[in-house]
């Protein structure tokens, strides 16, 4: 929002230049991206967050302002000279949906003059990113910037019997909202309308069929209070967006709806003449009262860890509106002291002590408080598997990856793209954004979007790990899972004097996770994988449960193309995702079963085995076959080389594979080794039709 800095000190007297203003207001809260000059003076340009909608006009900054610089805030001067005709005979106003309008304040000016601005109005206007419309429709939109409250005035004369109706829109209802749109309402939007038609889009914008024009004589203006829920849904529905709505959707102040449409029918009377009608018809349903919060030294003492003097605290609380009321012993600075407030309706978001704390402490400063943290209430505790995941992120790190945290609302439709048949999304019933309208149903969609976000931003060559949540419904019950995602794409490593450049592979993924699964005793791997994965550069991973069966955790592989072409990724991608609660499970059970073994005092003796297997013969059953022969020397397998083409004939593969042999009790013969090698070519060409290579 933009503020000008002339029209802050309007209503407080500060002297401190724009800057320095800038400075203090960001260090209480309220930060100021940047300052610009215009004709009127500085402009500053606040980034007001959504739970102080107080702040959205400049009478609520000065407020925050009188705060720091302990000054009074200047009462607003609204003098009326009013008919002696009743607005209440002139026009009349029903709430028929009173959760949807908690307030409907309509005062009548006869005779006005509609014509364009005067220069000080408009400059003003302009100033703040506003266009001039006339000097009716301006003073509106000067004191929405000016208080915070929203208003709309009508051509009384366009309305059917002179009267306003606040009602649900009937289904298919149609209104021309004044960008020139006709839009098409649902029933659980709130309109205005008059004796027959609806006439605005309730909080959002008004239409055109009943604004004031260059003909207007006689205008209703509204200034009210809308249900803010009701607001936003019924704004991102119709995709219609004002600086209205944008307030009412925070929470308006409803004291503030009759104060902001005196000041706009004073201004109006001042800038386009004719007579204002005796006071308003103002149906105020939802009259609230104050509540009553207490804010005590000690809990401020505990919580910020020092103290801040009396008239700090009251001369702040005062400034802001809560009329703080000391009770207790009347001694000053006494550690027992405590104040009785009252909420003032401009601040919804303060309903306890703890939030009057935070308020005194930012207007106090909180560099004057020491930065150490608050005595904790209840003693501290490692989280389940704690241990293990610290020691998988470590092995994760080791092997090159960086860890990311993404936001988990996501996009429906790239979330669809990873998302399996079987799993119903858990939808936000209010979205901020369309592209963050689920929570994620996996961690694969989250890593695209990181991997995506780098590439666009030049980094080619990566690898990235991520330990979340996905979210899904199972029924009507809510599910959150817990999950560890890998990315990785281009170079294994730089060029170098040593090596050459390296595309990653999906052998290098594997590796890595295999690595990984060192820690919980080993992966099993099986050719197989979802859709979102390329059929030949796949594969499930399952790890070894305490029953002795295999249970699937999770896949891995190269990105499938078709995705990749619609991400729009132009190198290779390889993604893994694996459920964490069985990993870690699995980490605690292998950590839990090690046993001590001395180094072996005899050498070891390795034994090299080429041979030719069909294809589709995987190195796991290989390995099987080998330790189902259950040789106690035996300690290590591993595959040392793999050819085809040459003299291998069509269909088939040479693998090369290194056994080693280690005694504990004695050194290997070589009657001994070669008893054991026979053993295993004798069990791999019966199992596997496999043969030694003989060229």
């Amino acid at each position: 929002m933009k503020l000008l800095y002339d029209w802050l000190r309007e209503f407080v007297d500060v002297t401190a230049p724009a800057a320095d203003l800038r400075a203090r207001l960001a260090l209480s809260g309220l930060a100021i991206d940047s300052i610009d000059e215009s004709a009127v003076g500085p402009v500053l340009d606040a980034e007001v967050t959504a739970n102080r909608p107080d702040c959205l006009g400049h009478y609520g900054v000065a407020r925050e302002i009188a705060a720091i610089y302990r000054l009074p805030v200047k009462p607003l001067a609204i003098t009326l000279k009013e008919s002696v005709e009743k607005a209440a005979g002139a026009t009349r106003v029903d709430i028929e949906s009173p959760d949807l309008c908690g307030r409907y304040t309509a005062r009548v000016l006869r005779g006005v003059k509609i014509q364009p601005s005067p220069d000080w109005l408009r400059k003003r206007l302009e100033a703040i990113g506003q266009n001039s419309i006339n000097n009716v429709v301006d003073v509106t939109n000067y004191v929405m910037f000016e208080l915070g409250q929203p208003l709309h005035a009508f051509d009384l004369d366009k309305l059917a019997e002179r009267r306003i109706v606040v009602r649900r829109a009937k289904p298919g209802e149609k209104v021309r909202t004044l960008d020139g749109l006709e839009r098409t309402l649902s029933k659980d939007m709130c309109v205005i309308a008059d004796a027959s038609r609806a006439v605005a889009v309730a909080g959002v914008m008004g239409g055109s069929e009943s604004e004031i024009g260059f003909g207007s004589r006689n205008v209703l203006l509204e200034s009210a209070w809308f249900d803010p829920i009701s607001v936003r849904r019924t704004s991102k529905s119709l995709g219609l967006r004002s600086e209205a709505s944008y307030r009412f959707e925070r929470g308006a102040d409803p004291e503030m709806a009759e104060t902001a449409s005196r000041r706009a029918a004073q201004l109006i009377a001042e800038l386009a003449g004719g007579e204002i009608l005796s006071g308003a018809v103002d149906v105020y349903l939802r009259r609230e009262t104050p509540l009553e919060i207490v804010l005590a030294r000690s809990e401020l003492l505990r919580v910020m860890g020092a103290d801040v003097p009396d008239r700090d605290i009251e001369g702040i609380l005062f400034a802001l509106g809560f009329d703080p009321h000391r009770e207790g012993p009347s001694k000053s600075e006494d550690p027992q002291a405590q104040w009785r407030c009252r909420r003032p309706s401009w601040r919804q978001d303060v309903s306890r002590g703890i939030d009057l704390i935070e308020e005194v402490a930012r207007h106090y400063g909180y560099h004057k408080f020491p930065p150490r943290l608050p005595p904790a209430k209840l003693p501290a505790r490692f989280l389940p598997h704690a241990e293990a995941e610290s020691r998988l992120r470590e092995r994760i790190v080791a092997l090159g990856y960086n860890e990311i945290v993404e936001i988990p609302l996501v996009d429906e439709q790239r979330d669809t793209l990873f998302r399996s048949a079987d799993t119903t999304p858990a939808k936000i019933g209010n979205p901020l954004a369309e592209d963050a309208s689920v929570l994620r149903s996996n961690g694969l969609v989250s890593m695209a979007n990181a991997i995506s976000w780098n590439l666009n931003h030049g980094q080619r060559n990566f690898r990235l790990f991520e330990i979340g949540r996905r979210y899904e419904l199972r029924g009507s019950v809510p599910v959150e899972t817990g999950i560890l995602t890998l990315g990785a794409t281009g170079l294994v490593g730089e060029k170098s004097i040593h090596q050459t450049a390296r595309e990653f592979t999906f052998a290098d993924l594997k590796g890595d996770l295999d690595s990984i699964g060192v820690l919980a005793g080993g992966f099993a791997w099986k050719s197989a994988g979802p859709a979102w994965l390329a059929p030949s550069r796949t594969g499930q991973i399952a790890v070894e449960s305490q029953s002795g069966s295999h249970k699937d955790m999770g896949a891995a592989g190269q990105l499938a193309r078709n995705l990749a072409d619609k991400l729009k990724f132009r190198q290779d991608i390889f993604l893994a995702e694996i459920e964490l609660e069985p990993l870690l499970v699995a980490i605690e059970s292998a950590a839990a079963n090690l046993k001590f073994s001395p180094i072996p005092r005899f050498p070891a003796v390795e034994r090299d085995f080429s041979l030719v297997l069909a294809d589709g013969i995987q190195f796991s059953q290989v390995s099987g076959a080998i330790r189902a022969l259950e040789i106690p020397e035996l300690r290590a397998i591993e595959a040392a080389d793999l050819f085809r083409g040459g003299q291998i004939p069509q269909g088939k593969y040479s693998l090369m594979i290194r056994v080693a042999f280690q005694s504990p009790d004695a050194t290997l013969t070589d009657a001994q080794v070669a008893g054991y090698s026979s053993r295993i070519v004798s069990a791999l060409e019966q199992k596997l039709g496999a043969s030694l290579r003989t060229t």
